[in-house]
């Protein structure tokens, strides 16, 4: 009887650390891909260094900030739709996308393309789609 209270017990304890070992573990891949997510939402990347590639994009009035990352994502602009849709959030630009065709380029960061789909609510642009005067 007592080799079997034993080898329950120790069957017990060998479950015991099997599910904190992988608990710790979980704990570990979540840190690292919050730290990763956040990373890229905070980051300033580029798809392509200067000059980059200019790329053709029509974003309709009816089209979600998620919807407009994805188009991003798949014309090689941004590198995730969701991070895009954060900083979007988080941005100056929240909610001031504005329908119509853009030429963007691969070499803009989320900040500049933000800028230019905004265009149309802060100001004046140039010849690159950069805004050189604000309205509000």
């Amino acid at each position: 009887m007592k080799q079997k209270n034993m080898a329950a017990s120790i069957a017990m304890t060998f479950i015991k650390y099997t599910i904190y070992i992988f608990i710790v573990i979980l704990l570990i891949h979540l840190g690292k891909g919050a730290y990763s997510f956040g990373y890229a939402v905070l980051s300033d990347d580029t798809m392509d260094r200067e000059p980059g590639t200019d790329v053709t994009v029509t974003i309709r009035s009816d089209t979600s900030v998620y919807n407009i990352g994805k188009l991003l994502q798949r014309k090689g602009l941004i590198r995730e739709a969701k991070v895009f849709f954060v900083q979007e959030f988080i941005s100056q630009y929240h909610g001031d996308i504005v329908a119509g065709t853009y030429i963007l380029n691969t070499s803009y960061t989320t900040e500049e393309i933000l800028e230019v789909l905004a265009q149309a609510t802060l100001g004046e642009t140039d010849e690159n789609g950069k805004i050189i005067s604000e309205t509000e």
